[in-house]
């Protein structure tokens, strides 16, 4: 086994979902010589940057979790920010060797300043949340023009599909249907009784602004470690904006709410009882994001009911990721546990007091 270890669902590094990518594979997918520099801890799929002349990013993935054509979804999207002037990685290829499929990218331009961060780890400072909403707000505004269908499905993608219409119950139940691994995962888990309980109070506030929340392709990964940063700057701006493998159809606003939820709210403190919560940050990401792209009445008035909603299907993927592809019972759990407990969070004194300022903050923005 290798001794390679990943970023797991807590504090503790664990032993990768994927075996790590070797240099006479590397080599091989290239065709031509590669010396790997730096293997991503990441768990979802084995990554890493090599040299081979130059610098790219390798990443491998199983059929199960993506094929070529679930890869062209995302790879279509980046061509079409690259093409809009964005900050992104090029596609240099995708190739299929059997069970595996992998995808070559340019590695970027800017300074890592996140490769070792926890997911859903804080900013280091308020410079930084307040660069990453501007630059956020910067590629929602190259994504308009991008007309592509929602994604196919797949584990592993942040949609917004349960919480986008009138009827949450129903679009849950063709969600899990379309799933059978999922289907499985949530039998005998009292989830319609949890999406009654939980969800359905915030989606009764979002609903009223629904229509006004035009449709975009968005990242719906936007964290700190996605970031690649121009460190000349004071402070630094973001420099490349990376990895689209979660992106789909949504709104600008919940991929607002997906970066605010990731940065700004620690919530791998939250087996602890008490999650640290940056509301510097908050208002920083804000103030980032609108002096690029003003935020509508509608996105101002859905936001904080979104947020709360934000992780919950992402949380569905990976169980259906979990129990149908890793056969991790632990890890299926603990996915459940974030359908339901970083919802729940939002209902307690943290959380209210978290919505509570997030609302006064959208109103007092210029």
């Amino acid at each position: 086994m290798s001794t390679l270890l990943s970023h797991g669902l807590g504090h503790e590094a664990v032993d990768p979902d994927w075996a790590p990518l070797t240099g006479p594979e590397v080599a091989d997918v290239l065709g031509r010589p590669a010396r790997i520099v730096w293997r991503s801890p990441r768990p979802l799929s084995a990554a890493a940057l090599v040299d081979a002349g130059r610098r790219l990013f390798v990443k491998r993935h199983h059929v199960s979790v993506r094929t070529l054509d679930g890869l062209a979804e995302e790879h279509a999207f980046l061509r079409h920010l690259r093409s809009r002037g964005a900050p992104v990685v090029e596609v240099v290829s995708a190739t299929g060797r059997g069970e595996w499929v992998y995808e070559v990218h340019t590695a970027g331009v800017g300074t890592d300043l996140y490769r070792e961060a926890r997911s859903w780890s804080p900013f280091t400072s308020a410079g930084h949340a307040r660069q990453a909403g501007a630059a956020l707000a910067r590629l929602h505004l190259a994504a308009v023009g991008f007309y592509a269908p929602r994604r196919r499905v797949q584990p592993l993608v942040s949609s917004f599909t349960v919480f986008a219409g009138p009827d949450p119950v129903t679009a849950l139940h063709r969600y899990v249907e379309a799933r059978p691994a999922l289907a499985d995962a949530l039998s005998g888990r009292p989830w319609q009784d949890d999406l009654e309980r939980l969800h359905l109070p915030y989606h009764q506030a979002l609903a009223p602004h629904l229509d006004a929340l035009d449709a975009l392709w968005t990242h719906n990964d936007w964290h700190a470690s996605n970031l690649l940063w121009d460190t000349t700057h004071t402070p630094a701006t973001v420099a490349t904006a990376l990895d689209m493998g979660l992106s789909d159809r949504t709104t600008a606003v919940h991929d607002l709410a997906v970066a605010l939820e990731r940065n700004v709210v620690q919530w791998l403190d939250l087996p602890s009882g008490t999650v640290r919560v940056h509301l510097d940050h908050v208002d920083a990401l804000l103030d980032g994001y609108h002096a690029v792209r003003p935020l509508t009445p509608a996105e101002r008035a859905a936001l904080p009911a979104l947020l709360p909603l934000v992780n919950a299907e992402f949380a569905l993927s990976e169980m259906d990721y979990f129990h149908g592809v890793t056969r991790s019972a632990v890890n299926t759990g603990l996915a459940y546990t974030y359908f339901t407990e970083h919802t729940k969070w939002f209902g307690g004194p943290a959380g209210r007091q978290l919505l509570d300022h997030l609302r006064d903050r959208l109103r007092r923005l210029d």
